[in-house]
């Protein structure tokens, strides 16, 4: 059996509900996740693409023990963590790390770049102060990071170089898997891709595995060995990038792929401008989700919430009108 044959994250019908405040005396009940399963095989890249509010980010935070499952499980390493506190996840915690979206905000601004950096070297290794030392020496030849920046603090550097140092924090522990949050939407168009590749570079040769969170189909394309479509809370479609890609089935993910410019249609078709926003994820319709929105849908969308249906080649889509448009 192959790497990429083994998995190493199984994620099984993940639900999570907040219950928020509608007005001063009322609540109801926010389904952020709505039986969300995939599969992530070892030292490969899966992609959760969707828009603002589908809740891609809410996946990667209930893996990473910030929100805890409402329903579902998380499988890792053989154990399931949906449910565990930060408190209880002490040994699975240096081996999930993650790469935030905005470099400002995710390093202390009080501490030197030296002590953030070794911070997670002292919580959970025993090495000795040189040791440490060699590690984030080391490390900070693989991103790019001058020693010179060690003894600073963060707000003395660009957004590119914040983002290096963030990288640089979250693979300090060899991570077996790399939590990746919008980690170059906040940054310049012309230091995006540098980051990109430093990413693909760092994660081949620490023989790590990554969750890559964006809406940016062209990242996407780029980065991935697999893609989940998410909308609403649910994946509603599941390929490799070269089936995706190559056979996007879904309305939605066809939707998403019709607003990437290129030399040819260089601006979102009409049709696609027209179907307006993600709709609440409070009172969800009975059938589709995405019924609001979609160009083809007719009476029985309305009706039944579709399933995941397999087409083959373990390429899933969630519309049971697949080959009528």
């Amino acid at each position: 059996m192959s790497q990429s044959e083994v998995k190493l994250l199984e994620v099984k019908d993940v639900e999570k509900i907040f219950n928020v405040n509608i007005s001063t005396f009322k609540k109801k009940d926010l389904h952020a996740l709505n039986k969300v399963s995939f599969d992530i095989y070892k030292g490969t890249t899966l992609s959760l693409v969707g828009e603002s509010g589908c809740g891609k980010t809410t996946v990667g935070k209930v893996i990473l023990g910030l929100y805890q499952a409402t329903e579902g499980s998380v499988i890792f390493r053989d154990k399931d963590i949906a449910k565990l506190g930060p408190s209880q996840r002490d040994n699975v915690q240096k081996d999930i790390q993650m790469i935030f979206q905005d470099p400002y905000s995710s390093l202390n601004p009080r501490k030197k770049i030296k002590t953030i950096l070794e911070q997670p070297l002292k919580i959970h290794t025993k090495m000795t102060k040189e040791e440490r030392k060699e590690a984030i020496l080391s490390l900070c030849d693989d991103v790019g990071i001058d020693y010179s920046y060690l003894e600073r603090y963060p707000h003395q550097f660009s957004g590119g170089q914040r983002q290096r140092i963030a990288i640089a924090r979250a693979m300090m522990l060899k991570p077996e898997l790399i939590l990746a949050d919008e980690p170059i939407s906040a940054l310049d168009v012309s230091i995006q891709a540098q980051i990109l590749n430093l990413m693909m570079d760092l994660q081949e040769k620490y023989n790590s595995t990554m969750l890559f969170i964006t809406h940016d189909i062209s990242v996407v394309k780029h980065i991935s060995d697999y893609i989940a479509v998410m909308y609403l809370g649910e994946i509603v479609e599941y390929a490799s990038k070269k089936e995706l890609f190559a056979n996007p089935q879904h309305p939605y993910t066809k939707m998403l792929f019709s607003t990437v410019p290129d030399i040819h249609t260089p601006l979102a078709t009409e049709s696609v401008l027209k179907t307006g926003e993600i709709q609440s994820p409070i009172d969800l319709p009975i059938g589709c989700f995405f019924q609001n929105r979609c160009l083809y849908k007719d009476k029985n969308c309305e009706l039944e919430h579709p399933d995941l249906t397999d087409l083959g080649e373990n390429h899933l889509a969630r519309c049971p009108r697949i080959g009528s448009f």
